[in-house]
């Protein structure tokens, strides 16, 4: 059997007839039967493989379509803009994940020597056709789940073995500096971590460069590289991410959550929050409500 036609086959067992996300540990497993609205998202340091179906996501200014056997890598956490946009009720999308570990990563870089240090400058995410080692260790992951006293017991070595996998392959530089403390990639995720941690404040960007210990044009320079933003604005799509989230749990309190978030303007928080999800708050969260009931 193909390495995607048992993946395809076993994505589906495990997240069952609700066709929705489900984690097993750093495990996860999405499927979903129809294409879907553009919908907002804060990535984590994982390894995304698309199985089946096709998805389009955008950061900053950049877009990028995943297509079945195209594993994505995501070092940082990153806001993004993404939209199914190939899937059926007999063809799902579907994806597999796994959690990556700084940790795990390092102890690699120990144990098997340096891997190539490419360029200073590497985004936070990266898209490549995956290889057949990288495919059947994924293929021996998802089998583990047949036997949970297998899993169990082996599972840990498989998943360090998916790690080993990316670390020799075409993105092996920008895997490896998720993993050294003193890389540049490292420094972005602490100035990440300082913004997300006060995404609903006034900030300055010489305080965020004095705690993470650069300097601010070193710092705007990296971020931009490795976010496709500057700190500033990642703070805005953060901010009104958080704000759609609520509005979907509240669609007629704009002017709280707007405040909430940290605007002080309901003008210029409907202003912006237009600009990003083409549509007002209250509208936008209407809509995406009647969405979802159609979907169920």
């Amino acid at each position: 059997m193909d390495a995607l036609d048992e993946l395809a086959r076993r994505i589906r067992g495990l997240a069952g007839d609700d066709l929705r996300p489900v984690w097993f540990g750093d495990v996860l497993v999405f499927a979903a039967a129809t294409v879907t609205e553009p919908m907002t998202s804060v990535t984590e340091p994982m390894l995304v493989l698309v199985v089946q179906g096709a998805k389009r996501s955008t950061l900053g200014e950049r877009v990028f379509e995943h297509r079945p056997g195209q594993a994505v890598v995501f070092t940082v956490d990153l806001p993004l803009t993404s939209q199914i946009i190939d899937a059926t009720p007999d063809r799902p999308f579907l994806t597999l994940g796994l959690r990556l570990r700084p940790a795990t990563i390092a102890q690699l870089l120990v144990e098997g020597g340096p891997v190539p240090a490419g360029a200073q400058d590497a985004p936070g995410m990266a898209i490549s056709d995956a290889d057949d080692d990288l495919l059947d260790s994924l293929v021996r992951l998802l089998r583990l789940f047949d036997d949970p006293r297998e899993l169990k017991v082996l599972g840990a070595g498989v998943r360090r073995e998916v790690h080993w996998r990316l670390l020799n392959g075409p993105h092996a530089a920008l895997v490896r500096q998720a993993g050294t403390a003193d890389s540049r990639l490292a420094l972005v995720a602490r100035a990440v971590a300082w913004v997300r941690a006060r995404y609903d404040r006034v900030i300055r960007i010489d305080d965020l460069a004095a705690d993470v210990g650069t300097s601010v044009s070193s710092l705007n320079r990296h971020f931009r590289a490795v976010t496709s933003m500057s700190p500033l604005q990642y703070q805005k799509q953060i901010r009104l991410q958080k704000a759609r989230m609520e509005l979907l749990a509240a669609p007629h309190d704009v002017s709280a959550i707007g405040y909430a978030v940290g605007y002080d303007s309901p003008s210029q928080f409907s202003r912006e929050y237009r600009r990003m999800f083409g549509a007002p708050p209250g509208q936008d969260a209407i809509r995406l409500q009647s969405a979802a009931i159609v979907r169920e």
